[in-house]
């Protein structure tokens, strides 16, 4: 019995002695980059070696768990990890020890994985510990809960996604703190909260388990809220609908950590992709036009063969069915609907939002097939300034200046300048016509931010553009001076004169982090002159725009809704041969906006009413919803109503270089006497995300119909010599189709794989057809690869994409000569474009590349070009390319 008795006392020293070694362990978790079990296995070792009681490194979460006593500091031994050859959040490994490791342990060291590279991955303050949350409502609950566990303050940054603690250690100690931080239902490097816990919080709240310490969260980013602001870099954008980087959440508007250069947003109900400036230096990217080479969703292609415009187009229609805005602000519209695209070149340009289908009426009633928002340059981590100088091997040359520094805490200013001028005679197909027009562009802005949400809860953003753009096309050797009837050669003069100023301020309530108010305004002047030939255009237009959103919930975050009012007003005077034509639109409008959240679920539902002076009262409904099956898999649904007024001259110049007369066959309307165009959008997405090879990939497929209630039809059929314009009777629809791939099958190597197809028909006066120049079958390919990055910063990137697109219907023109026919479809063609950029440093980047290296282009592009004063002359019917390979080169200089 005795030593029974021996035994159990033993036994109960032994398990003190264990319970007291085990309260006197802190257990911490870091990031440490490896790739296999030879890692794990070298990293533990590494650990325990440097004083660790015990180490486990999870390679797919690339963390290291410690238990440690108060004897060892965690910084030696994730110095010890570091020189054993493995970067971590605090060290990073020489580049013996990490070159000395076998191959198959070569991790990427160039995805922020050492301090200097990225905030996600800076090495930690003290008593900085990392925290999951969303938004913030988050940020509330994780500071409150600090709090009452004893820290003195605490500071919870969504985008590093740690909270800073400040406390007296004889009172707390910051793992009671992280204990009540968890019981409140958020992670932590030291505790997990509980399922229940985690399912109560608010939808907005519902953050990624998954998503390693440390790593960015991708549901930090921007939903439609009223301010965007970079709380570090003191730079605020006042907008209903921002999509830039912030700390500081106006309900609506989340914090953006690292981005990918492309990134299908996981937490819109919509279908948005964010497009980061990272994407637009793939390809030459001068401007609007061009910013798209290397997306599938967006169709870019040649308007004209002698004014050389480009249109985009998507969802199988044009662009005016889609809302091009700038900062949220009407941009290429009206009288800039044929040339705007040119206007906003691509080195001003941050980010871009490409919303498929209905988008938030808070935004307006025009938007049909979906919105291209554009974002300029706002935002640095320092003061920087930027020089661009692009040339190609065709005579065109460009310079772009961009700075962006601050003022003082407060304030912040962004220059913006941009001059293009193309010289060199470019007739690739020798049929005597420019390929693209001669001429000089001057293009400035001025960007003015204020920022003091933390105290007054006031940001604003101020801006104001002018831009001179002066072209000249036709025949080689015609000269702009001499009047077009004092000279044999066909010419063709496109002057733009364009202003802008605008204004978006915001206020977030005190205490009320969800409520805030945010008001728009702004005024555009633009003015073009123009001839084609012996055809005179000429037009002015006057916009004021203004829209005051309030954004506050119901009972909690899981309800939030919006409600406002906006004022268009838009004033018109056109010139067309001896015509006059003016007319204003005055355009209030009230809307309100309601989003459910759900825990897989979300709801965004609006309707606005808009009271048109010319098109009647209109009523315009949209709902998008979005429903998580998992976290890798994602069906959303939409549907929503749009409309707008015809600008059926401004929209329509492609056709003014040629013979046509143009015929307006009236229907009562008051827009050059046609009724307002009317079309519903549905459309329904798959996203789902799996891994290959290892490593992320994703399939997005997505089917959308636009039905037309009424349309401006634009006839090309009726005679070649004719552009009739009038309103539909009967049906007109398009059927859009489109499956999206995207994978890394190797390091650093990208590929995107996308095939389109398109069904848009429409009843015309003589029976239903195919709507032209609109391929059915579109194939897309884009592949990227990148060295790894070297110590200066420096790498290689390499990207290649082909745009195969189908046969399209083209016009009739049987009513022509034989030899002045066109083919009732066009062959399908491919077009090949690539580009090698060489960063030699962080502040130093060339690059030189190809456009169109198929040199696949459309002979006689331009229908008798022997006789543009004849009847049969016609630049209108390009269906491809006009122009053969082309090469550039390009410098990029940061100071």
């Amino acid at each position: 019995m005795k030593l029974y008795i021996s035994k159990f006392i033993l036994g109960l020293m032994i398990l003190s002695v264990q319970l007291i070694s085990a309260q006197n362990l802190s257990k911490s978790q870091f990031q440490v980059k490896g790739n296999c079990d030879m890692c794990k296995s070298r990293i533990e070792t590494a650990a325990k070696k440097a004083g660790a009681k015990t180490a486990v490194y999870s390679t797919d979460l690339q963390t290291l768990t410690l238990e440690t006593d108060h004897k060892v500091s965690t910084d030696d031994i994730l110095q010890k990890v570091a020189d054993a050859g493995h970067d971590n959040e605090k060290f990073k490994s020489s580049e013996a020890a990490y070159n000395g490791l076998p191959g198959c342990c070569h991790y990427e060291r160039d995805l922020q994985s050492a301090p200097a590279e990225a905030h996600q991955h800076q090495a930690k303050k003290e008593n900085e510990f990392y925290v999951k949350g969303n938004c913030a409502s988050c940020k509330a609950r994780i500071e409150k809960a600090a709090r009452a566990a004893g820290a003195d303050s605490a500071e919870w940054s969504a985008e590093k996604q740690t909270v800073i603690l400040k406390f007296d250690a004889s009172k707390t100690s910051s793992d009671k703190v992280l204990k009540a931080i968890a019981d409140a239902g958020h992670d932590n490097e030291q505790y997990k909260t509980s399922d229940s816990v985690y399912k109560n919080l608010p939808g907005c709240c519902l953050y990624d388990r998954d998503i390693p310490f440390g790593e960015a969260n991708p549901n930090v980013h921007f939903e439609e809220g009223t301010i965007a602001v970079d709380h570090k870099d003191h730079q605020a954008s006042a907008s209903p609908e921002s999509h830039e980087s912030s700390e500081k959440k106006i309900e609506g508007v989340l914090i953006t950590g690292s981005k990918a250069a492309t990134a299908l947003s996981k937490k819109e109900a919509g279908l948005v992709f964010n497009i980061d400036k990272k994407e637009l230096l793939k390809a030459a990217c001068c401007n609007l036009s061009e910013s798209f080479e290397t997306n599938a969703t967006v169709d870019v292609s040649f308007s004209n063969a002698v004014t050389g415009t480009k249109q985009l187009k998507m969802l199988g229609l044009d662009q005016k069915y889609t809302s091009l805005t700038k900062e949220l602000l009407p941009e290429i519209r009206g009288l800039a609907s044929a040339y705007g695209l040119n206007f906003i070149p691509g080195r001003w340009i941050e980010s871009i939002q490409l919303t498929k289908g209905g988008s938030t009426v808070t935004n307006g009633y025009e938007s049909i097939t979906g919105q291209i928002n554009t974002e300029l340059l706002k935002n640095a981590k320092e003061p920087e300034t930027s020089l661009n100088i692009f040339a190609d091997f065709n005579g065109r040359a460009e310079a772009n200046i961009t700075s962006v520094s601050s003022i003082n805490e407060k304030w912040s200013q962004t220059f913006l300048l941009h001059g293009n001028g193309t010289f060199g005679d470019t007739d690739m197909n020798d049929d005597t016509f420019l390929d693209r027009p001669k001429g000089t562009q001057i293009n400035a802005a001025y960007l003015l931010n204020y920022n003091d949400l933390e105290k007054s809860g006031f940001g604003s953003h101020f801006g104001i553009n002018f831009l001179r753009d002066e072209r000249t096309a036709g025949q080689i050797g015609f000269d702009k001076n001499l009047g077009q009837d004092k000279q044999g050669a066909y010419g063709v003069g496109i002057d733009i004169s364009r202003f802008q100023v605008w204004n978006k301020t915001g206020y977030v309530f005190k205490g009320k982090p969800y409520q805030s108010l945010g008001w728009m305004n702004q005024y555009v002047y633009h003015q073009q002159d123009s001839f084609f030939g012996l055809r005179n255009y000429s037009g002015k237009q006057h916009t004021y725009y203004s829209n005051l959103i309030f954004e506050s919930i119901i009972g909690n975050t899981n309800h939030k809704y919006k409600a406002g009012a906006s004022f268009l007003y838009d004033g018109y005077e056109e010139t067309y041969l001896k015509d006059d034509m003016k007319r204003n639109e005055i355009v209030p409008g009230i809307f309100a906006e309601y989003t459910l959240t759900g825990l897989k679920y979300t709801l965004v539902a609006g309707a606005r009413a808009d009271f048109h002076n010319l098109a009647g009262t209109q009523f315009t409904p949209r709902v998008n919803f979005k429903y998580d099956f998992t976290p890798q898999t994602i069906v959303r649904l939409s549907a929503g109503r749009g409309f707008r007024t015809a600008n059926v001259f401004a929209e329509n110049q492609q056709y003014f270089a040629s013979n046509r007369s143009i015929q307006i066959l009236q229907n009562g309307g008051n827009i050059y006497g046609l009724k307002p165009e009317i079309a519903w959008n549905y459309g329904v997405s798959l996203q789902q995300e799996f891994k290959l090879f290892g490593r992320k990939s994703s399939i997005v497929a997505d089917f959308f119909r636009t039905d037309f209630q009424d349309q401006v039809l634009v006839d090309l059929d009726r005679s070649p010599q004719q552009l009739t314009f009038y309103n539909l009777e009967g049906k007109s629809f398009a059927n859009s189709f489109q499956t999206q791939w995207d994978f890394t099958p190797f390091k650093n190597f990208d590929v995107r794989l996308a095939y389109k197809y398109y069904d848009v028909q429409a009843d015309y006066f003589d029976g239903r057809r195919e709507i032209p120049f609109m391929a059915k079958h579109r194939g897309f390919v884009n592949l990227a690869y990148a060295t790894n990055k070297n110590d200066k910063g420096g790498f290689w990137s390499f990207d290649t994409t082909i745009n195969w697109v189908g046969k399209q219907r083209l016009p009739d023109t049987s009513g022509n000569p034989a030899e002045f026919q066109l083919p009732v479809y066009s062959d399908s063609y491919a077009v090949l474009n690539a580009q090698i950029s060489r960063n030699f440093n962080k502040k130093l980047r060339a690059y030189v590349g190809g456009e169109n290296l198929t040199s696949y282009y459309q002979k006689n592009a331009i229908v008798d070009f022997r006789n543009p004063f004849g009847n049969y002359f016609d630049g209108g019917m390009v269906y491809a390319p006009i122009m053969k390979a082309n090469f550039y080169v390009g410098l990029d200089v940061t100071f």
